[in-house]
């Protein structure tokens, strides 16, 4: 991004989104960033981005500017907790992304709304499809369905990025008694506190889990570059849970399986790659390093 631009990124003070408001300032951009708190975390702000505490439903009132684009990732973003307050995750999905597109429909932005991969997860037994499995799971495929809507029916631009189980630097499994952290997160605090990690099933289900910087690198790019498509952000392997516990060396305790349980694996990401993006980052190396320093 040459020119310096006003962007949004709604989630900014979550993992994710405080990772891109970092990359965004040291762009030199105007970042402004639109936070409730469900799960962000004023530890996580960045120096030079302008922090407004609010619901994205009421994005009109806490966003007044017309930025030149806007990163929407302030949604609730895990599936297991979801399947216990589903009334949560409609509030922050579907009432507040709804917000959102008004927003832009009003204001003609680009917009990048950030997708889940969990809609694309393999069909259960019971052929249950992986969009169906949850109320995040859903809610996420129902608004991505809506973006491109907005889209076509208001001649707007946007893309939609897919995030892969995203791990790294900067996470935060303690919050809500690690309800909201990530599995690697999880199994990393199990491993620098010598205690045994849980897992759902029998672990042999899939992840491609993907590094937070070749996250940020790909949502910047298709920030410059995307056009009224979809992008996987998706490291080229794929791990199964049993595979992450024995690289940090934990020992293992099995639960049942969840009706979220699931697995996905590694997503093709040729479209990324001709905005000019590749891969950096391997969950391997990303563990050794953690070893290292602990």
């Amino acid at each position: 991004m040459a020119d310096r631009k006003l962007i949004v990124v709604t989630g900014g003070a979550g993992f994710i989104g405080s990772h891109l408001c970092e990359r965004l300032v040291k762009y030199g951009h105007k970042v402004i960033s639109l936070d409730n708190y469900f799960t962000g975390s004023r530890e996580n702000h960045v120096p030079g981005v302008e922090y407004r505490e609010g619901h994205t439903k009421d994005i009109e009132k806490h966003i007044p500017e017309t930025p030149d684009l806007i990163y929407h990732l302030g949604e609730y973003s895990r599936v297991a907790p979801s399947l216990d307050e589903p009334d949560i995750v409609f509030d922050l999905n579907m009432v507040g992304t709804s917000g959102v597109l008004e927003h832009w429909r009003k204001r003609g932005y680009k917009l990048v709304y950030a997708g889940s991969s969990t809609k694309f997860a393999e069909a259960r037994e019971d052929n249950v499809e992986g969009k169906n499995r949850s109320p995040y799971s859903w809610s996420k495929a129902a608004n991505t369905e809506q973006v491109h809507n907005y889209g076509r029916w208001y001649s707007l631009s946007y893309s939609i990025a897919y995030f892969y189980n995203v791990y790294g630097p900067g996470e935060r499994a303690e919050q809500f008694n690690g309800a909201y952290g990530t599995v690697v997160e999880t199994f990393k605090q199990c491993y620098l506190d010598g205690r045994p990690c849980s897992i759902n099933g029998t672990g042999e289900q899939t992840r491609a889990f993907t590094h937070v910087d070749d996250t940020i690198d790909a949502l910047v790019r298709i920030g410059e570059k995307g056009d009224r498509d979809e992008y996987a952000i998706s490291a080229k392997e794929a791990y199964s849970l049993l595979d992450l516990a024995r690289m940090f060396g934990l020992e293992i305790e099995f639960k049942p399986a969840t009706k979220s349980t699931r697995s996905s694996g590694a997503s093709e990401t040729s479209k990324l790659e001709a905005l000019g993006w590749q891969q950096k980052h391997t969950l391997p190396a990303y563990i050794e390093s953690v070893k290292a320093e602990a």
